[in-house]
């Protein structure tokens, strides 16, 4: 009965933006199911169905299906890690006063981890060792530094 209600809203919503000369690009709609629960309905607009998605990105946080954030801590891992951010101070940084890399780390790199984190905040023992793991790199560069 939900997902016919859904369907209902979605039209509504198709028969509103043609009343006001308005467009939705249906070919970037995409439909998610969330849940284990989830009864996986069909969705369509302007006669199109509409594309099922597993992953979505919304403001910039990764929402998966079964609503765990083991993708989106990986895709902060690998922001912030390798050759991106971490890997960028390391390469271009020369004068490395251990002060100024800390202020570097929490405006270049710590923001990467912790975009948004009060709503994806991981729970799993593997995401936040992960996600630790970035800061375990960035206290050995130190150790790296001072062999110079």
């Amino acid at each position: 009965m939900d997902g016919l209600q859904i369907q209902q809203d979605l039209n509504r919503l198709c028969d509103w933006a043609d009343k006001w000369q308005m467009e939705f690009n249906v070919a970037k709609c995409k439909t998610i199911h969330l849940g284990s629960g989830n009864m996986k309905h069909d969705y369509s607009m302007e006669g199109r169905q509409l594309d099922v998605v597993v992953t979505k990105r919304y403001l910039g946080v990764i929402i998966s299906s079964n609503l765990k954030v083991a993708e989106h801590c990986y895709e902060a891992y690998n922001k912030a890690n390798t050759n991106r951010m971490l890997g960028l101070l390391k390469r271009t940084v020369k004068y490395r006063n251990p002060e100024m890399m800390v202020r570097l780390y929490k405006s270049l790199v710590r923001p990467h981890l912790e975009y948004s984190s009060a709503v994806w905040s991981p729970h799993y023992r593997k995401d936040k060792l992960l996600l630790e793991r970035v800061q375990q790199r960035f206290t050995l560069l130190f150790d790296d530094w001072k062999s110079l």
